[in-house]
C-alpha cells in the first residue's frame, strides 16, 4: 500500500463583482484509492458545495467568491492499493465489446484530434502486436519526440500543436499520447493528479497530467512525460482532455497566483505501507468495468 499526504494551496484576488469558481482539487474516491482524512479551509465566510460526478467519480467544488482575497487550503491523506497486472496478460478490447461508459474515449475531442492523426498512427503503430506493449510503444514514441520544457505551451495547445512544435509540459504529452491511442482504437482518457517524484530541476511541485488507457476491462496508468513516479500519482479527475478536468475554472474578474503543492509519501513497513517506486507491472487505481457480455451474465445469475 502507498500512503500520500497531500496539500494544495490556492490564492486569488477577486474583483468588485465577486466571481464563481469550479474546482477539481479533491482526491477522488475509487476502488483502489481511499481518502482516509481530508481538510478544507477557506479564508472567506462562504459555503462551498462539493459534489461527485457519478459517471467519472470526479469531485467538483463550487463556490461564489466575495471581492478581495480568496485563499483555499486543501489537505488529504490518501491510501493507494493498486491493482497490478502482468503486462503480457493485458489485451485490447474490440470496439463492439467496449462498455458503454468507455465508448466516449475513442472519439476525437477538443485537444486530442485523433481524426487528424489516423495515417500517422496506423503507419507507426498499426502493425504492432496489440495489447499493453503497443500502448508502451506509443508512450515511448511521444517521449522520444517531445521535450519537456516549461512555459512552452498554453491553454490552446492541442495534440497536433505538440506534434509540430515537439515541446511541451505534462498536459501536452498526455494529449498527444491520448490522440495517438484513439487513432488506433485504444480508449484513452486524460487524468489529473500531482507530480509526486518529479525532479525539482523541472520546477516546484505542481499538478500533473497523465494518461489512463482501457485494457482488459480496466483503466491502466501511463505517464508519457516520464517526470513522475506513477505509483505515487493521486487521482483528482478524469475526462476526455484537459477541458473536462481543469483544477480551477473561474467566472468573473479574477487574478490567480501560482498554486503551492506538497506531496509526501509515508513509509510504515509494520503497517504494510511502502514508498512509491517504478514498477514493470501495469498499475491501476480503477475498479474495473465488466464487458457488456459479462454484465448480461451477472444479470442472469
Amino acid at each position: 500500500m502507498i500512503r500520500i499526504q497531500l496539500e494544495v494551496e490556492l490564492s486569488y484576488d477577486i474583483g468588485e463583482q465577486g466571481a464563481d469558481f469550479v474546482f477539481n482539487i479533491h482526491a477522488a474516491h475509487t476502488h483502489c484509492q481511499t481518502v482516509s482524512s481530508e481538510r478544507l479551509v477557506l479564508n472567506q465566510p462562504v459555503t462551498p458545495q462539493v459534489q461527485t460526478d457519478p459517471a467519472t467519480g470526479n469531485r467538483y467544488m463550487r463556490l461564489k467568491g466575495e471581492p478581495g482575497k480568496l485563499n483555499i487550503s486543501y489537505a488529504a491523506t490518501v491510501e493507494l492499493l493498486h491493482h497490478r497486472s502482468e503486462p503480457d496478460e493485458l489485451f485490447e478490447v474490440p470496439i463492439h465489446s467496449l462498455p458503454l461508459g468507455v465508448l466516449g474515449y475513442i472519439y476525437p475531442s477538443r485537444y486530442c484530434q485523433s481524426d487528424r492523426l489516423l495515417r500517422l498512427a496506423m503507419n507507426e503503430f498499426g502493425q504492432l502486436p496489440q495489447g499493453y506493449a503497443r500502448v508502451l510503444a506509443i508512450q515511448e514514441w511521444v517521449r522520444r519526440r517531445v521535450s519537456f520544457t516549461s512555459n512552452t505551451s498554453n491553454g490552446n495547445t492541442s495534440a497536433v500543436d505538440t506534434l509540430i512544435e515537439q515541446v511541451g509540459v505534462c498536459r501536452d504529452f498526455a494529449h498527444l499520447m491520448i490522440a495517438l491511442c484513439r487513432a488506433v482504437n485504444l480508449p484513452a482518457r486524460f487524468t489529473t493528479g500531482t507530480d509526486y517524484g518529479a525532479d525539482l530541476a523541472l520546477g516546484p511541485p505542481d499538478f500533473h497530467a497523465y494518461v489512463e488507457v482501457f485494457l482488459g476491462h480496466r483503466w491502466y496508468i501511463f505517464d508519457p512525460s516520464g517526470t513522475a513516479v506513477p505509483m505515487g500519482l493521486v487521482r483528482f479527475g478524469t475526462g476526455r482532455d484537459a477541458a473536462d478536468v481543469a483544477f480551477a475554472t473561474m467566472f468573473g474578474s479574477v487574478v490567480s497566483y501560482a498554486p503551492v503543492i506538497r506531496t509526501v509519501a509515508v513509509e510504515d513497513p509494520a503497517a504494510g505501507v511502502s514508498l512509491p517506486h517504478h514498477s514493470l507491472q501495469a498499475l491501476s487505481t480503477d475498479s474495473g468495468v465488466p464487458s457488456d457480455a459479462r454484465l448480461l451474465e451477472l444479470r442472469r445469475a
